[in-house]
């Protein structure tokens, strides 16, 4: 089977990188077919940022690659719906969206109002991209289910993989000893929950944190406990050393929701390096996760439950080691490359089949 992985999609998220190498895993040839034009966490939608989408829209839907069996279009490739399908000419199209533009950028991070323009042209965008594609793939059965029903697809037309980890990186190993921590790791977005996280640390102060990333909230760390270190980013390849050197990791804890839908890239990070991860008790983390087994499940915006349980892994060796082991082994049985290689090639050929 061949696929062209195909659009504007960012070539740094791991949702991408993740099903490319995942399909070539699993014996598919996998073609790319890309165009910059977001940049690293850039979602203008002014009139420059309109003008580069036209021209790579243009440019990408110009070649040809006539033998590939199906086209799938990388997140955030929601504008690059209509190029795909002229390129697929009758073949699948398959969607990777991750999420919806509308319910990130106007209900979650509240970018743009509801009513202005910009939100008018999210939602129509949203709606011709899902609607379009022969299949979306969700990240989680709770993201389908949303994507099933906000845009009217049946069924048989939504598929879900989970995101994974990037494997050669993100691996058990040693690390040299260090006092207990707490790391987090994110871009700081509503979701995350990040004014949770630094009130649950004022409540353990000989517990250190570590919060790693900017973005959106980032203000909120201005007034920070003096156990909160923050550290605005550190590069890719380092993380896997910053997760290894951690007492345990956190997933997020917003109460809103598109939080209770998705499993941050952060959390199958932390279980491949087999770190304990505490996140909220969600329905997307019960896909995958078990409170006390696997993980440490908390309510969500609870950051008395969240000390709770930082408390808990500091003082329990043998409670941290026993969670961190049971994470590893999870991510093995759901979230490994071969896994979900088997997962996107069954949705590849199922899409085909279906043509």
């Amino acid at each position: 089977m061949k696929a062209l992985y195909f659009g504007t999609y960012d070539r740094s998220s791991p949702r991408n990188t993740q099903v490319v190498s995942c399909l070539r895993r699993a014996g598919v040839t996998v073609v790319e077919r890309h165009r910059e034009v977001w940049g690293r966490h850039n979602w203008s939608l002014g009139l420059g940022q309109m003008a580069r989408m036209a021209r790579a829209e243009g440019s990408l839907a110009r070649r040809r690659d006539d033998d590939a069996d199906v086209v799938v279009v990388g997140y955030p490739g929601h504008f690059d719906m209509p190029a795909a399908k002229r390129t697929a000419r009758g073949r699948p199209v398959v969607f990777n969206p991750l999420v919806s533009l509308h319910d990130t950028l106007v209900g979650d991070r509240a970018r743009f109002r509801h009513r202005s323009p910009a939100a008018g042209i999210l939602r129509a965008v949203d709606n011709g991209a899902f609607r379009s594609a022969d299949l979306v793939v969700a990240d989680t059965e709770a993201h389908a289910a949303f994507f099933r029903q906000a845009f009217g697809l049946r069924e048989e037309r939504v598929g879900v993989a989970l995101v994974g980890a990037d494997e050669p990186l993100f691996r058990p190993g040693w690390h040299p000893p260090e006092r207990f921590h707490v790391l987090f790791v994110g871009k700081l977005i509503p979701l995350h929950g990040l004014e949770t996280i630094l009130a649950a640390a004022a409540l353990v102060p000989e517990v250190p944190f570590r919060v790693v990333g900017d973005g959106q909230l980032a203000g909120l760390l201005d007034g920070r406990p003096a156990n909160v270190e923050h550290m605005p980013w550190i590069p890719y390849e380092e993380l896997p050393d910053a997760y290894r050197a951690a007492g345990c990791a956190l997933g997020i804890f917003g109460r809103g929701d598109k939080a209770a839908r998705v499993i941050p890239n952060k959390v199958f990070q932390a279980l491949a390096c087999a770190r304990p991860v505490v996140t909220a008790d969600t329905p997307a983390a019960r896909e995958l996760l078990t409170d006390d087994t696997d993980a440490i499940l908390v309510p969500p915006g609870d950051p008395e439950a969240l000390a709770g349980a930082v408390r808990r892994l500091a003082a329990d060796d043998a409670l941290a080691e026993r969670v961190a082991r049971a994470g590893r082994e999870t991510f093995e049985a759901h979230a490994s490359e071969d896994v979900l290689g088997v997962r996107w090639r069954s949705l590849l050929e199922r899409a085909a089949a279906s043509r």
